[in-house]
């Protein structure tokens, strides 16, 4: 538990509020953050490895309660008339803080479809792809929209070949294994079952979509996803469960707790943000509270920190 005492959160507190609905232009493309609602993550929980003093350096990164915020949502990507989104959020959740989570606080989900629709695409989107299988990426597409309706019409689902695999070898017992609030965390074929009519699986470097390919970051799943974006030259990674909070970009050691393996997402991290820090592209983390979009800056002795845009 973080007993560091933080200061209220106020307008200008980007790193800790909710995020709000936010549109970048990428050649001739419009990328919009579309949120669905928020989630407390209990860094001591969610991060294991970072310790109390790191939290007093990171403070600005927590709420008045001592959490970090994480968006739920997803990336709209438009170009022209067409339209493609990456993730769905988790769909109309309102569950308190339980104190027998250690990881997880208060959530709240259900404005996506809102947004999409401020947003004048609700009818328009082709293709929801889909990072990984975690309920807070998808759980628009198990739901109905407005009077009953498909939320995205006959949009098909983009799942990693990789990823829809593993969820389906995992077995009752080692689900039954888990803690019970572990368990919700965990995507059973039965779900997976309701969307399985609408899913394309995708190959790694597949192009899904005129300048978007999928790029495999396995860690946080076996099959987990980034979008690389790419139009008129400028760039763009949507690097999905890579990382939770800007404050990784710093420390790339800090793994989480939910990862499937810890020690290849810490890899793995560390190549993407060398990566983003060389190339100076654009990145997006849906996690990451009220700056979603932004580069990675390497200072002179190395090290590397979130810069948000937009």
């Amino acid at each position: 538990m973080i007993t560091t005492r933080v200061a209220p959160v106020d307008g200008n507190d980007r790193l800790r509020r909710p995020p709000r609905l936010r549109t970048i232009r990428l050649g001739r493309m419009k990328l919009s953050y579309v949120p669905d609602g928020a989630v407390a993550l209990k860094p001591s929980g969610w991060l294991p490895n970072a310790t109390e003093q790191d939290w007093i350096t990171y403070a600005d990164h927590l709420d008045e309660n001592g959490h970090l915020v994480a968006g739920i949502g997803g990336l709209l990507v438009q170009r022209g008339r067409r339209a493609l989104l990456i993730d769905a959020g988790i769909g109309p959740v309102v569950a308190p803080d339980d104190p027998h989570n250690p990881m997880t606080g208060a959530v709240h989900g259900g404005a996506l479809l809102r947004n999409l629709a401020r947003l004048g695409v609700a009818d328009r989107i082709e293709a929801v792809a889909i990072s990984h299988l975690h309920l807070d990426h998808f759980g628009w597409t198990l739901r109905e929209g407005p009077g009953g309706t498909a939320p995205f019409g006959a949009a098909r689902y983009l799942v990693a070949d990789t990823e829809w695999d593993w969820w389906h070898s995992l077995t009752p017992e080692l689900i039954d294994s888990l803690p019970d609030w572990a368990k919700g965390s965990i995507t059973t074929p039965d779900t997976l079952a309701v969307i399985a009519p609408r899913v394309q699986r995708i190959l790694n470097g597949e192009e899904i979509f005129p300048g978007v390919r999928a790029q495999a970051v396995p860690g946080h799943t076996a099959g987990h996803t980034a979008f690389a974006i790419k139009s008129f030259g400028r760039r763009l990674v949507m690097i999905g469960d890579a990382m939770h909070t800007p404050a990784q970009i710093a420390n790339p050691e800090w793994f989480c707790a939910a990862d499937f393996d810890p020690e290849e997402g810490v890899r793995r991290r560390r190549i993407l943000i060398d990566r983003l820090a060389t190339s100076g592209d654009l990145a997006f983390g849906i996690h990451f509270a009220d700056v979603p979009f932004g580069r990675v800056h390497r200072d002179a002795d190395g090290r590397t920190t979130w810069v948000p845009v937009g």
